[in-house]
């Protein structure tokens, strides 16, 4: 699917939003000092301020993975390690890039539904303080989670107040953050300041930007070294306006709530088109932009034609579903008719 088609493979597949490339081509004009040092960046970074505090520290970066490994790389020693869901995306689709970056290790715990819990995050801080063991150092966390689950923010608080008892950071892979925001109902600093949580990759690719994506420390403390952790691993822009200005149109106004929002919608929309479908059963509840469903094997490859997405689990045929912030109702009706007639022929 090349073509142009939307379809449900990922939010990364959807195009950039209009008010994103108008804002990337009115900072195409003339010079601007490099590296951070110009206008775009520094009303972005206010504007990031205003939605997570004062005290915030964020430095924007390219991509989804350069913010959590850079992120992590700041508050980690070699010797150090990870606390993930099993399903967490540093832990199955970063090709070993947050071990090879921190030195540290991943200890992925599973989950049935891709959330951790305090009591998960206690089991698995076995060897503290013996050298033979990798030393947990941080619990890092998905919002909204891989499985399309969301943390509520009294649940990030429990495990922060869990991973800070223990000498812990808490760090939040937050790629899909403004379409948990959305599905809660709260703000951004309800959910991430207010819980306690210490770094956030905050995202923005998934959400309508072109490119980009930022590390907002919520513990200032941290972020002493970051801009040279940044340098060192190939993170710094130099003509870094060109996604600062992507962040200020998006994080500037409602732009970010309002794209999650919608795709939102879609896949609520969509999740109710599908499960009323005979053989399909939707096998995660739907709270943010993803829908998690299990398929008859001999109409995934049908249906991925029609519109491509991914199979989440090749032995059970469960598949996930992805709307964005362009998906619209005439792409989940043409959708689920053709799942309609697959199904009864």
């Amino acid at each position: 699917m090349g073509n142009g088609t939307r379809m449900f493979a990922s939010d990364n597949a959807s195009g950039a939003h209009p008010d994103v490339v108008a804002a990337i081509a009115q900072a195409n004009v003339g010079h601007a000092h490099a590296y951070g040092d110009d206008e775009w960046t520094r009303r972005a970074v206010a504007s990031i301020k205003r939605h997570f505090g004062e005290h915030a520290e964020p430095f924007f970066v390219f991509n989804g993975t350069g913010a959590n490994v850079t992120g992590l790389s700041a508050v980690m020693r070699t010797y150090d390690a990870v606390i993930c869901a099993e399903t967490a995306h540093i832990n199955t689709d970063e090709c070993g890039a947050p071990e090879r970056f921190t030195g540290g290790k991943l200890i992925a715990t599973p989950t049935p539904d891709g959330k951790l819990t305090p009591a998960l995050v206690e089991g698995a801080l076995a060897g503290k303080g013996v050298e033979h063991h990798s030393q947990p150092r941080v619990v890092s966390v998905t919002q909204a989670t891989e499985c399309g689950t969301t943390y509520r923010p009294k649940e990030l608080a429990a495990i922060a107040s869990v991973a800070h008892d223990n000498g812990l950071v808490l760090h939040v892979d937050g790629a899909r953050i403004s379409n948990a925001a959305a599905f809660l109902g709260c703000t951004l600093a309800e959910m991430i300041t207010g819980a306690g949580v210490d770094v956030l990759s905050l995202g923005g690719t998934k959400n309508g930007l072109m490119f980009g994506e930022a590390v907002v420390f919520l513990d200032p403390a941290l972020a002493g070294g970051f801009k040279f952790v940044r340098k060192n691993g190939a993170q710094l822009a130099s003509k870094m306006r060109f996604v600062s200005a992507q962040f200020e149109a998006l994080f500037g106004g409602d732009l970010w709530l309002r794209n999650a929002s919608h795709a939102n919608e879609m896949a609520r929309r969509l999740a109710s088109a599908m499960g009323g479908i005979e053989g399909i059963e939707i096998t995660q509840p739907v709270e943010s932009n993803e829908v998690f469903a299990r398929v008859p094997f001999e109409l995934i490859e049908p249906l991925q034609a029609v519109s491509g997405f991914y199979v989440w689990n090749e032995r059970t045929g469960e598949v996930r579903w992805v709307t964005s912030w362009d998906t619209t109702n005439e792409d989940i009706d043409r959708f689920a008719e053709a799942a309609h007639a697959l199904a009864g022929r």
